[in-house]
């Protein structure tokens, strides 16, 4: 099974010269955390992300984390004299250096990427252009639907221990998830960084042969801080 098989191709893009003004009105509207900068032809240029956002508000003038705020609220100055966000393009913010992988890329390898570089998700290349995206929950449904009829998990411990094997082959990090397995109910505690990642560990328990139920008490860490969803 390859990037092919498991990708989503229906990806929003922007162009580089997008006001980031108008990028972080698209990640709101569509409850995303991050969109390829791609030109005219398809081509990948960059990845712009909120990250790339609030390290560009804390290397301003005023060092803080409000310039995310201001452009959601349209105001037409930064504190603290820095740029105003509509002189900003995608072009200007993005990170230039992708991690991209072709249609026939294994699951293994994209899986070793996200793990090796920390990512969430990576842009799929045919022909040099943008053909999809795999987020670590395609990765999931890849690897679950790939196991196919595997023998149901032994025991609530056995359960577990495939949920978290589960997570760890799609490099979803479990240092603030907690895992509990109750007649074979799993119950997802803790918080996420966005709402892939939110689907992604769902994905993980309610794939794993052996489950009868999700509980999910999981809540995502920028919602609690901005008062909104994130997502990727």
């Amino acid at each position: 099974m390859n990037a092919a098989d498991i990708m989503t191709t229906r990806v929003i893009t922007v162009l580089p010269d997008t006001s980031v003004r108008e990028v972080a009105r698209i990640l709101h509207a569509n409850r995303i955390s991050a969109v390829p900068v791609a030109d005219a032809e398809g081509r990948i240029l960059g990845m712009l992300s909120e990250g790339d956002l609030v390290r560009r508000a804390r290397s301003g003038p005023d060092g803080g984390g409000s310039w995310w705020l201001t452009l959601l609220a349209n105001r037409k100055a930064l504190p603290g004299g820095a740029a105003a966000p509509g002189r900003l393009t995608a072009g200007d913010v993005m990170t230039r250096e992708v991690v991209r992988v072709r249609e026939d890329t294994p699951l293994e390898e994209v899986a070793t990427l996200l793990e090796r570089h920390h990512i969430k998700r990576v842009p799929v290349e045919r022909d040099g252009r943008l053909a999809g995206i795999v987020s670590r929950a395609n990765l999931i449904h890849g690897l679950a639907a790939r196991r196919g009829g595997a023998a149901p998990a032994t025991g609530d411990a056995g359960i577990r221990a495939a949920i978290l094997d589960a997570l760890a082959q799609a490099a979803v990090s479990t240092h603030l998830l907690n895992v509990v397995v109750s007649d074979a109910t799993a119950y997802l505690w803790g918080a996420v960084e966005s709402a892939s990642e939110h689907q992604a560990v769902r994905a993980a328990a309610e794939t794993v042969p052996g489950v009868k139920r999700v509980s999910d008490h999981l809540f995502i860490l920028a919602s609690r801080l901005t008062g909104r969803v994130s997502g990727d």
